[in-house]
């Protein structure tokens, strides 16, 4: 057993802030924190965490990390009123040393229903799984094995005071300062061996996601994916059928991009996709074919079903997945979008041409002069050099346009303004 002595002054501790649902960018931060901490010859690395739960496969590589990591990790579940829920507690509990706020709580957030739902059997084994992961955690700290299972097969929760009492966290403490006082002269064991932490003392510096880093966490989330998703498809649709508008296009494969790579990184039900496309398909075909609303309603079941198959979770213990508000808003205003906005569109295309060669067949005017065969013609306010197809026209009667040649308007009389 080795014991590493440090200077009693002058080191420095690393804070981090995890918030919200843990999530690819959110286990690569602490794996990037970790590694900034060991680069800094940081005392120890303190993660102040306040989550709801996450993806289980995230939470298996911050795990890892926080087991094998070369300097102290204090996982803190703070400020009051914060909660680590679900993913939460497998990172918690594979802490260095675990600390809550007063007026925090910890323990599994198990959702009751979850979109692309598992069967029985296969629930059972993601559960079993997952307290086979959490025992492993818990024997690895010596934290309280029964409760750590308990957590995960009933969903139990416990506040912070009851945390401390069943050996789930090593201490409490108001602030970070109070935390920092409290580990200071603790032992902890690394994979390559003992440290005593030097904390009194010591310089806290905080490290937080860059801009790009906060961006993929945000669309991470499986409603703003969703959202995006839908963003593409309707601004790639906008641009087909109003080419050279640019923003819609620019817009729609923008957002198609950043939903497929937030998609590729969360757990996505394809069969769910291809109905979310099917949906799209189907209003596209209700605009061109008369099905009297049949169309109309397929697409609408096959959104609403696709959308709440989107994602689907290996356990219930995981917290992915879209909200029905989010759902419902957006199989409403999608409906509405291609049969009103889109349909529109299509009716614009089919008027007649108003402009250009094509826009003065049928125009009618008033003969400036007689039309003899040729003359001039009066057209909405504009002079034309004229011919008469159809015999001679006395100045003054009405003709109207059968073709334009060569900037000549071809004319016969208005035969229905005459009757």
């Amino acid at each position: 057993m080795f014991f590493f002595p440090v200077p009693a002054i002058g080191q420095k501790v690393l804070s981090i802030k995890v918030e919200g649902a843990i999530n690819p960018a959110s286990a690569d931060f602490i794996h990037q924190a970790i590694e900034k901490a060991e680069k800094d010859q940081a005392e120890c690395i303190i993660i102040h965490l306040n989550t709801p739960g996450g993806l289980l496969t995230s939470t298996r590589s911050i795990v890892s990390d926080l087991l094998v990591a070369p300097v102290p990790v204090i996982v803190y579940v703070s400020p009051g009123g914060a909660h680590a829920g679900s993913a939460g507690v497998f990172i918690t509990l594979a802490a260095n040393i675990a600390a809550m706020a007063p007026a925090t709580n910890i323990g599994a957030a198990h959702p009751v229903s979850m979109q692309g739902g598992m069967d029985s059997t296969m629930n059972s084994k993601a559960t079993n799984d997952a307290a086979a992961f959490i025992r492993s955690i818990a024997d690895k700290r010596n934290r309280n094995l029964e409760w750590a299972e308990d957590a995960v097969r009933n969903s139990v929760s416990i506040t912070e005071k009851e945390a401390l009492q069943k050996n789930v966290i090593d201490l409490i403490a108001s602030s970070e300062e109070d935390l920092l006082g409290q580990i200071d002269g603790r032992v902890i064991r690394l994979p390559f061996g003992e440290r005593v932490l030097q904390t009194k003392n010591a310089e806290v510096y905080t490290y937080s996601m860059s801009i790009w880093e906060r961006i993929l966490n945000i669309i991470s989330d499986p409603s703003i994916a969703y959202i995006l998703l839908l963003l593409g498809m309707y601004g790639i649709m906008f641009e087909l059928y109003n080419p050279g508008a640019m923003l819609p296009g620019i817009v729609g494969v923008i957002s198609l991009i950043l939903a497929f790579y937030s998609m590729h990184s969360l757990p996505v039900n394809y069969a769910g996709l291809a109905l979310i496309v099917f949906a799209v398909i189907l209003f596209i075909l209700e605009i061109k074919i008369v099905s009297h609303g049949i169309l109309t309603i397929g697409g609408i079941v096959s959104l609403l079903i696709g959308s709440m198959m989107l994602i689907r979770t290996t356990s219930g213990l995981e917290l992915a997945k879209i909200s029905l508000a989010v759902i419902y808003s957006a199989t409403v205003i999608t409906t509405l979008f291609f049969l009103f906005i889109i349909g529109l569109g299509l009716k614009a295309q089919k008027r007649k041409i108003v402009t250009g060669r094509e826009g003065l067949d049928g125009l009618t005017g008033i003969a400036m002069d007689n039309l003899s065969p040729n003359g001039v013609v009066m057209l909405e306010g504009e002079i034309w050099n004229a011919e008469s197809v159809d015999g001679e026209i006395q100045k003054g009667e009405r003709v109207r346009v059968r073709e334009m040649k060569d900037l000549k308007v071809y004319v016969e009389r208005d035969r229905i303004f005459i009757q």
